[in-house]
């Protein structure tokens, strides 16, 4: 893939705007940054590891000088931090905001709200902080980019167990929380007119979601992946074509072949049914946080 014909054709300069995105410094995260700096926006990095932010920061900096960079605290685990971040962010001057962090297969655990972590990390956090920069971003007639998953099909959104608590599958859980996280900002957005949503996926790419495989499992895929699927650095682009294009209610943009190579393109994500819409509604109605 030639990623810098690819740039020239799709995007353009954004000097112009300032870009919030959660999870900058891992794997897919890193590459949507630096080719965020390379189109010259200024980046605030929404991080739980502030000295690891700033480490990657000054490496973006030192290639892309014409670029500021501020950094916002934040674990996903933990909602209190979360509206801390939530009110900075607020006062940051946003024109995007990228939800990129997420959990696949870590320890589980019950957070302070009294949700699960994988539940909590991939929809109830970066959906409240949607939720409450939304107004702003409204006034700026921004965006809001989501990265989702095609681990979203492995599952159904179940009223008798929302999070998965009896699920052992680590896919289907962490898709049933992409699934909702997903559908539910579809059902946010459908009357919207001011700000704008793009719900992009990257396919299949080694990143640091696939650290918490078992070590021997991790050594056994990580270089066929490498050489059967996307790099970060390709699969990233359905982050930047986000920004730059418009995804109707139940698009998104993802891989062309087969959703898991080739380059981006918006394509027609299938609806959650009647039930499933009903059970999101009780799911983002209630005082949750």
């Amino acid at each position: 893939m030639d990623i810098n014909k690819w740039f020239s054709e799709n995007t353009y300069p954004i000097k112009d705007k300032t870009i919030a995105i959660t999870g900058a410094t891992g794997g897919l995260g890193r590459e949507i940054c630096k080719h965020l700096a390379y189109l010259g926006a200024d980046l605030i990095f929404v991080d739980r590891n502030r000295e690891k932010s700033e480490k990657f920061g000054n490496e973006l900096i030192s290639e892309f000088p014409n670029i500021s960079i501020t950094y916002i605290t934040a674990d996903m685990e933990d909602i209190e931090s979360v509206k801390e971040a939530t009110e900075k962010l607020n006062n940051s001057n946003i024109d995007i905001f990228i939800a990129n962090a997420g959990a696949f297969r870590i320890p589980r655990k019950k957070c302070s709200t009294g949700f699960d972590n994988i539940f909590q990390i991939n929809y109830m956090s970066p959906y409240y902080i949607i939720t409450k920069i939304l107004p702003v971003l409204k006034s700026k007639k921004g965006k809001i980019i989501a990265v989702g998953s095609i681990a979203h099909k492995f599952t159904k959104i179940n009223k008798n167990d929302i999070e998965l608590l009896n699920c052992k599958n680590a896919e289907k859980v962490y898709g049933n929380a992409k699934r909702i996280f997903m559908f539910s900002l579809y059902e946010l957005f459908q009357n919207e007119r001011e700000a704008s949503l793009s719900i992009v996926h990257p396919g299949i790419t080694y990143t640091n979601l696939m650290a918490n495989y078992p070590k021997w499992l991790s050594v056994i895929i990580k270089y066929p992946m490498k050489i059967i699927f996307m790099s970060p650095k390709e699969a990233s682009l359905s982050v930047i074509k986000g920004i730059f294009d418009k995804c109707n209610s139940y698009e998104w943009i993802g891989p062309r072949v087969f959703g898991i190579w080739g380059k981006p393109k918006v394509s027609k994500l299938k609806r959650a049914d009647d039930k499933e819409i009903t059970i999101l509604k009780t799911i983002y109605n209630e005082e949750i946080l």
